[in-house]
């Protein structure tokens, strides 16, 4: 004879699952959290920062220098290396200050994302809320922004010692793996159970989902050549548009010695590349939007706004470019919205593949 107990859970068949809501808005704040901090990182690269601080310290490293001997003491270990010797050697201490405080946000902000993440996830996993099959992917993630926090420090080590900025193969690893955890947490939020896309497209061709899967792994590879355009400042040649400098296909496109080095290490085919990759991510959103014209409503837009999405990043990179050109220099704030958009433009296609790979 069953007990009442027994009759409750069977009327209810939820009754003993964990409310999903609170991971939801948890995963969703900490990918904002990591949109911003996209943002800073490009703020500190754009200020030239980034090296200012020339110790990793995990734990210690959250306190700043708190008096005039401290200062002194971390400037002096900053006129040590390449980039004060050679770019800014004679720079006052106020000046100092003002890119150590830019690094020093930086690295907090990144240990805030930690703290932010790490204790949510063991609150929840103390309470039982988190499924059995969740954990293992939250700990993934963990584990993810912990290596990244490595991959920073792997950075900043490549222009300490005889360079004046930082290894460009580096700053790729470091701005991709933001970018993987932030697909990363947006795609898991939009997984559980309860928030998946009720499209209503059981015979979506499986076409889609390729053609899909090529957006979203052209759309990492764009993120990749953009951090090779960012890390060898290629940004700032060839500053006109639609031609480069007058030709589609520039002079000294392959002129590096073997052939496949131009692919990372010549500003200009980076920049190059850049360019095609950006014209063939706007072409398939288009393509895929026409396609599914037919579709389900929720697939039809999500489309259009991963198009409109490409098609404002696009118009941002130009008008970077151009600015660039003018100024002979990128403007920090431009700069920063082709970067952060950059982020936005994942989520909104990572929003559009959860509904793609989700659709029936």
């Amino acid at each position: 004879m069953r007990s009442a107990r027994d009759i409750r859970d069977l009327s209810h068949p939820l009754v003993n699952e964990p409310p999903l809501t609170a991971i939801r808005i948890w995963l969703f704040t900490v990918a904002g959290l990591v949109i911003a901090m996209i943002v800073v990182g490009g703020a500190t690269r754009l200020t030239d920062s980034g090296l200012s601080i020339t110790e990793w310290l995990p734990l210690l490293g959250v306190i700043p220098p708190l008096s005039d001997a401290d200062w002194l003491v971390a400037f002096e270990k900053y006129r040590q290396i390449p980039e004060y010797q050679l770019v800014n050697k004679g720079m006052s201490i106020a000046e100092f200050k003002f890119i150590y405080w830019w690094e020093w946000a930086h690295r907090f902000f990144g240990r805030m994302i930690g703290v932010a993440y790490a204790v949510p996830l063991l609150i929840f996993w103390s309470l039982g809320r988190i499924p059995r099959g969740l954990l293992p992917k939250l700990l993934a993630i963990f584990a993810l922004g912990g290596l990244q926090g490595f991959f920073g420090w792997y950075m900043v080590q490549s222009g300490l010692v005889e360079r004046v900025d930082v290894s460009h193969y580096r700053l790729a690893l470091h701005l991709v793996t933001a970018f993987v955890i932030l697909a990363s947490l947006v795609w898991v939020a939009l997984d559980l159970p309860g928030d998946a896309a009720k499209v209503g497209t059981p015979d979506l061709p499986s076409a889609q989902r390729w053609l899909t899967a090529a957006i979203v792994a052209l759309l990492f590879l764009q993120v990749l050549v953009g951090a090779f355009v960012a890390g060898l400042k290629a940004g700032l040649t060839h500053n006109t548009w639609p031609l480069m400098d007058g030709a589609f296909v520039p002079d000294g496109l392959m002129a590096l010695s073997p052939l496949y080095m131009n692919l990372v290490d010549n500003p200009t085919t980076v920049q190059f590349i850049h360019r095609l990759l950006a014209y063939v991510l706007v072409g398939l959103a288009i393509w895929q939007t026409f396609s599914l014209n037919q579709a389900a409503k929720p697939l039809v837009t999500s489309s259009r706004v991963l198009v409109l999405a490409f098609l404002a990043q696009a118009a941002l990179g130009i008008w970077t470019l151009l600015a660039a050109g003018n100024m002979a220099e990128t403007p920090i704030w431009l700069g920063l919205l082709h970067q952060g958009g950059g982020a936005v433009v994942l989520v909104i296609a990572i929003w559009h593949a959860h509904r793609v790979y989700r659709a029936g």
